[in-house]
């Protein structure tokens, strides 16, 4: 071979790696710029009622926005609440109307998007028991999660609609899988649930018939909570971490099979459970998701009525100003 010729090669040789490392360094130094950021959830991030917030992490729609998001366990959305507002974390899940609590015990949250217009709890029942209003509870076992739990503050609420009392149904905090084993197997008539339980019973073999919350009582969805102090400081990191999450929701939105496979290759726990979990995104897509007009928008109408519930029956001492418990404005701005 020539001298030329191999001097020819030489120099396309160092011009191919100049421009793979033109794109690798970049590509490296993207990955190292990544701001870590610690995402609070209430429950395990394996449940189907995170499926917006994996489908964003599987997606990469976090990394977009240049975000390393690790999300991490806390005991319950209450607790959430304190963890944000005490600065450990600059983000956290939770219910909508967590911040109606957490600002009557001095905690400094808001909520920056809900995850639907619908009430994340459904009244779900036994069909042969056939069931049609809260009414027909009076004297029957229901369960709930906890009694300090949204569930059976939707319960209560569903209950005071029709005329009656904590003290007409026998209401039992049964835990987080009590709640659906016992209605399950018989042991209540009804249990204040969400899709994942109503989805679990369903595979135990119960026949069942869901009562929408907000035909009675319009309680909320899941909700992005964050601090008084981080919006004000940091706006922009809200304003990703909103886009981001979102996207999730409307991706299960738009296509709940390919959501669940996404899903499911991301969460390996749930790998010969595409059905379920298939059937748990119809639900949030019909019960929790759909009919809103902004994705991640507060009613402001439907909190203020919530708040009113809370302190009428002795959840919160008073009402504080609907303002100081949400904005908008990271649903508004895209």
């Amino acid at each position: 071979m020539r001298r030329s010729t191999l001097s020819h090669i030489s120099r396309r040789l160092a011009v191919a790696t100049l421009v793979c490392a033109s794109v690798t360094l970049p590509m490296m130094a993207k990955a190292q710029n990544l701001q870590e950021i610690t995402y609070l959830l209430p429950a395990p991030g394996t449940l189907p009622a995170f499926g917006p917030w994996m489908i964003a992490q599987a997606k990469g729609y976090y990394k977009a926005e240049g975000l390393d998001v690790k999300f991490v366990t806390a005991r319950g959305g209450v607790d959430v609440a304190k963890q944000v507002g005490a600065g450990n974390a600059v983000i956290g899940g939770a219910i909508g109307d967590t911040p109606i609590i957490a600002r009557a015990q001095g905690i400094p949250v808001k909520a920056v998007a809900v995850l639907g217009a619908g009430s994340l709890t459904q009244l779900v029942t036994h069909k042969d028991e056939h069931i049609e209003s809260p009414r027909e509870l009076k004297g029957k076992t229901v369960t709930v999660l906890a009694y300090t739990d949204t569930t059976y503050y939707a319960l209560l609420g569903m209950l005071s609609k029709v005329g009656l009392t904590k003290d007409d149904v026998n209401i039992q905090a049964a835990g987080p899988a009590g709640v659906w084993q016992q209605f399950a197997s018989k042991k209540a008539v009804g249990m204040a649930g969400v899709p994942d339980w109503t989805v679990s019973s369903m595979d135990a073999g119960a026949q069942v018939d869901i009562l929408p919350a907000d035909v009675y009582f319009k309680s909320m969805a899941q909700a992005i909570l964050a601090s008084d102090d981080t919006i004000e400081k940091n706006p922009q990191l809200i304003q990703k971490l909103v886009r981001a999450t979102l996207k999730g929701m409307k991706d299960i939105m738009a296509d709940p099979k390919a959501a669940t496979k996404v899903y499911v290759e991301h969460v390996p726990a749930h790998k010969g459970k595409e059905a379920s979990i298939l059937k748990a995104f119809e639900m949030y897509n019909q019960y929790v998701y759909a009919a809103q007009k902004v994705p991640g928008q507060m009613d402001e109408v439907r909190l203020a009525e919530l708040q009113k519930f809370y302190v009428t029956n002795g959840v919160v001492p008073k009402e504080v100003p609907v303002k100081d418990l949400y904005t908008n404005k990271f649903v508004m701005g895209k």
